[in-house]
């Protein structure tokens, strides 16, 4: 007689291919990352430059594999209607309002040069960019739609901030129920703190929140995708 399938046979991720696995780079704008933004006005940006390299190494791997890619951008109108009260007070009393004027135009404003991606990361017309006037990717945007209409079951993450939009979106991913691999040396932000926090809280509870690798990971997997399917 064959053995009874086990819950540990039967429960299995989806093999990761190239029709099913995407790249998510979240708000490498000038705002975080660069000299005169709005991360830089509060704690400086030098910690957000360090993740541009290995992030424009998914990036080339990923447009080599032909994955879908998605870059995230945070903003708001200039008039700050769609900013709520709690935010514009939060960041007011961080020290960098959203919306006051800095060296690169008002702080995550729309149409600002701050709101822009930083040049190593532009995209290109075949990739798709989500504004967002949140933190979390998924709220008030298309991503989602746009991820279920390609097939997308897998996201690797890259981006900044860790401790806000990645983890924020991250977790909006998982609770729609897809996979997700946090790539950890393109991801962070300010504190090392709160960057080992938020490396240590993807892998608990049998990955709560998915799974850690790094970048060499994260390119061998590239690399090992089929279009039917990965080993």
């Amino acid at each position: 007689m064959t053995r009874p399938a086990m819950e540990s046979d039967l429960l299995r991720e989806p093999q990761r291919t190239r029709q099913n696995t995407a790249l998510l780079l979240i708000d490498f704008q000038r705002d975080f990352c660069d000299a005169g933004g709005y991360a830089d006005e509060l704690f400086g940006s030098q910690w957000a430059r360090e993740v541009v390299p290995p992030a424009r190494l998914l990036l080339d791997a990923a447009r080599s594999s032909g994955l879908c890619i998605v870059h995230t951008r945070e903003g708001y109108s200039s008039d700050l209607s769609d900013c709520s009260l709690q935010r514009r007070i939060r960041s007011h009393r961080g020290g960098a309002g959203i919306g006051a004027l800095g060296p690169l135009g008002r702080f995550l404003i729309r149409g600002e040069r701050g709101h822009g991606f930083v040049p190593d990361l532009m995209p290109r017309a075949s990739e798709i960019v989500i504004d967002k006037a949140s933190y979390g990717a998924f709220v008030r945007t298309p991503l989602e739609a746009c991820l279920r209409q390609r097939g997308i079951e897998h996201l690797y993450f890259s981006g900044v901030t860790a401790d806000v939009c990645v983890h924020t979106t991250l977790r909006e991913a998982t609770d729609r129920g897809f996979f997700c691999h946090y790539v950890r040396d393109a991801i962070s932000t300010f504190d090392s703190q709160l960057r080992a926090a938020c490396e240590r809280m993807v892998g608990v509870e049998g990955g709560v929140w998915g799974r850690l690798i790094d970048t060499a990971q994260a390119i061998r997997d590239f690399e090992c995708l089929s279009g039917a399917t990965s080993p």
